[in-house]
């Protein structure tokens, strides 16, 4: 039986292991093939193929793009995408900005709150890497304003919180639109934060491809819904671990895996789209 995870972090978006860290840590785990999936973010992907051919794990070229609905964020995956395309590179430096003005507002309402925390320190904790709410929590922590990842998100900066700010200017058709026109699969990642599944079918109507059943934070029974659900909407299936190395502990990459078969289910997928 061969195995896969369709979701890594690099340092290139919010996560701690190198690309090449990311292939040792999959040929240690068994791991077939893997999917480096950065946050609006195409950069490790060179750096991973090269290393995967050297070790021999597959690396499937994806993306994680966030949009916004109703002043909620959510994420959609890109599978087999053309990280090369020029538009893709295009819209990811008008995303890569709005991160940037995310954060002012994040540490401006954190100020609001009597928390003072400069953005040059979530900046050069990021360094060039796509910036993120994740790092935004690590540079909490270093300054001493929280003690953990997990406080600053339950407190502060979690959906909802007092200092959340969501300021994706991309629409989830926008998202979904850009990975099909980059030859991409779009796949809802972690489809439970949504808390709106009647939102799931329009995004099939906009083009959504396939929803992320498989995710370490998903019940059985939300396993089960989802497959069920992507059964009836005639979806594929994916999963992977969601792994931002030491930034996110509780998840490392090789504790959960899924089937190389829904693998193979998205070449088959992508070679009908030519």
């Amino acid at each position: 039986m061969r195995f896969a995870d369709l979701h890594l972090h690099t340092v290139y978006s919010d996560g701690t292991y190198t690309p090449l860290e990311i292939i040792r840590a999959a040929l240690k785990h068994s791991l077939s093939a893997i999917a480096i999936a950065d946050h609006d973010n195409v950069d490790g992907i060179d750096e991973a193929f090269e290393a995967g051919s050297k070790e021999g794990v597959e690396v499937i070229p994806a993306i994680e793009l966030s949009a916004e609905y109703e002043n909620s964020e959510l994420h959609i995956l890109g599978y087999l995408i053309d990280h090369k395309s020029r538009e893709l590179a295009q819209k990811l430096g008008f995303l890569r900005q709005n991160r940037i003005e995310r954060i002012y507002k994040i540490a401006g309402k954190l100020k609001e709150l009597g928390l003072d925390l400069k953005p040059e320190s979530v900046f050069s904790l990021a360094e060039n890497a796509t910036v993120g709410r994740l790092h935004v929590a690590r540079a909490m922590v270093k300054e001493k304003l929280v003690g953990s990842t997990y406080e600053a998100f339950n407190k502060y900066i979690g959906d909802k919180c007092p200092a959340y700010v969501c300021g994706f200017k991309f629409t989830p058709q926008d998202a979904i639109n850009l990975i099909r026109s980059s030859g991409g699969i779009a796949v809802l990642a972690h489809p439970y934060t949504l808390h709106n599944d009647e939102l799931i079918p329009q995004l099939v109507s906009y083009g959504l491809g396939g929803l992320e059943a498989y995710y370490p934070e998903h019940s059985q029974g939300m396993v089960n819904y989802y497959l069920g659900l992507a059964a009836k909407l005639n979806l594929l299936v994916t999963g992977g671990s969601d792994c931002h190395g030491n930034a996110k502990p509780e998840v490392k990459i090789g504790t959960f895996k899924v089937p190389y078969e829904l693998v193979e289910k998205l070449k088959e997928a992508k070679r009908g789209m030519g």
